[in-house]
């Protein structure tokens, strides 16, 4: 079968690709293929009765499917070149961030209208972070919580079933480039295009790797961001929360100069396990509904590493720490921040006495048998900082799951177009290793759409 464009993964960069392709270019021939399920079979079996931990489904229903391991965060999309990704070193800071407000305006148009956009723009919080050696970043953020995000990502569906081909449990095992085009070969069969898009997001990165180096392409080594997920009581962060929403605030440790930061935060909403290539590791999101809120806010820190020569496997590093949490844990484990700091063991009864509710069913452990000391002093210190400005962060109840890890992969060489070395291939979204946010990927499948569309 031949295809004008093939876009391999249906994440938010995959998805935005063919929006905006479908949309120049009504009349190409162009087909999605994604390794996982579509949206209205993505179900994850854990129910925290029968099935309390991963089984190791063929395709991870939280990480992979149509919409991407976003699908089901809680759908926020920060509009901003501070962080989420370095899209802009490549296209211009004005043409990324047009392109993360074109993306917005999208979503709006597909079921996300009425959800709120925040900004730290102006916000008096900046100079209390500073007053205590932390530093909150600019963005504006838009919240389309876990439901709504849904239905935007159901609505963009049904927008491409019919101007795209979707393959479904269609993993892409190899791409050659071929008579002035790719092939694609996948289990049973192989398809053709003139021009390919590789959208593979971080649970790709070893496909990625794969491919890159079948194919002779040039990738340099990119960090890895380690740390754990906190639970606290949603009051002792909703000064931050009800005015940022998502508040994102670095630290430099003073023992080691290494920066911590928080990540994804998650007013009133639940922790979550995934799995990425086997390894079970934790994350976070929440509801726009107030019905399905909690009590609790979550959210991430991370402490960000990169390595030098000789050593260039930062995604094994990554992933030898996860696999040990998930040893000792049998996945995801929980300790209470007292009994790190003591040096013992969390048990299920100190937690069940604790006064922070756990949202999600783990083991309780030792993380300290897990982390590094490095990373482990660093989110201790960070803890501390962050009761500067939000007292209670520090106390004995408070819950580390570990661990959380973000896997970024190589950095894939690619021009202004996100085209590499092979013309008429092109590299975006987190699997590129260029971004890392909804908003950095999809801004990144408009982008290279536009670019096909011209040639």
């Amino acid at each position: 079968m031949n295809y004008d464009v093939i876009i391999i993964g249906a994440g938010p960069g995959g998805i935005f690709s063919a929006y905006e392709l479908t949309k120049l270019r009504p009349d190409l021939k162009i087909a999605v293929f994604e390794a996982g399920n579509p949206l209205h079979k993505r179900k994850c079996p854990i129910d925290g009765d029968k099935i309390k931990s991963c089984i190791n489904c063929k395709h991870c229903s939280i990480m992979s499917g149509f919409g991407g391991a976003g699908a089901f965060s809680d759908g926020k999309y920060n509009i901003t070149n501070d962080f989420g990704g370095t899209l802009y070193e490549y296209i211009g800071k004005k043409t990324a961030m047009d392109l993360m407000y074109y993306v917005d305006d999208i979503n709006m148009q597909f079921g996300g209208e009425g959800t709120r956009l925040y900004s730290t723009a102006g916000s008096k919080f900046k100079k209390i972070c500073m007053q205590n050696d932390l530093h909150l970043l600019d963005a504006s953020v838009r919240h389309l919580g876990t439901d709504v995000n849904y239905v935007v990502l159901e609505n963009l569906f049904n927008h491409l079933k019919d101007k795209a081909d979707f393959f479904f449990d269609s993993a892409v095992e190899h791409v050659k480039a071929e008579n002035d085009g790719y092939t694609l070969v996948c289990k049973d069969k192989t398809y053709t295009c003139k021009y390919c898009v590789i959208s593979v997001g971080r649970s790709g990165s070893k496909w990625m790797e794969q491919v890159c180096h079948e194919m002779n392409i040039p990738t340099q080594s990119n960090r890895v961001d380690i740390g754990v997920r906190v639970e606290i009581p949603a009051e002792i962060f909703s000064h931050l929360t009800d005015e940022l929403y998502e508040s994102k605030i670095v630290y430099r440790t003073p023992k080691y100069g290494d920066k911590v930061r928080t990540f994804c935060m998650n007013p009133k909403g639940e922790v979550v396990s995934e799995n990425t290539n086997g390894i079970v590791t934790v994350n976070g999101h929440s509801y726009e509904d107030p019905k399905k809120q909690t009590g609790n806010t979550n959210f991430a820190l991370l402490v960000s590493k990169h390595f030098s020569e000789p050593f260039k496997d930062s995604t094994g590093y990554a992933e030898s720490i996860a696999r040990l949490s998930n040893m000792l844990g049998g996945g995801v484990m929980v300790q209470r921040f007292g009994d790190l700091i003591r040096g013992q063991r969390s048990t299920e009864k100190r937690i069940e006495e604790g006064f922070t509710t756990p949202t999600m069913s783990a083991t309780p452990g030792d993380l300290s048998l897990v982390l590094p000391k490095r990373l482990l002093d660093g989110i201790i210190e960070m803890i501390y900082a962050l009761d500067k400005i939000a007292p209670g962060m520090a106390n004995d109840d408070t819950l580390l799951y570990g661990v959380e890890v973000k896997f970024y992969n190589m950095e894939v060489e690619v021009d202004q177009n996100l085209e590499c070395c092979h013309k008429g291939l092109y590299v975006i979204g987190d699997g590129s290793g260029i971004t890392h946010s909804l908003s950095h990927a999809s801004a990144s499948g408009v982008h290279v759409a536009r670019n096909i569309a011209q040639k």
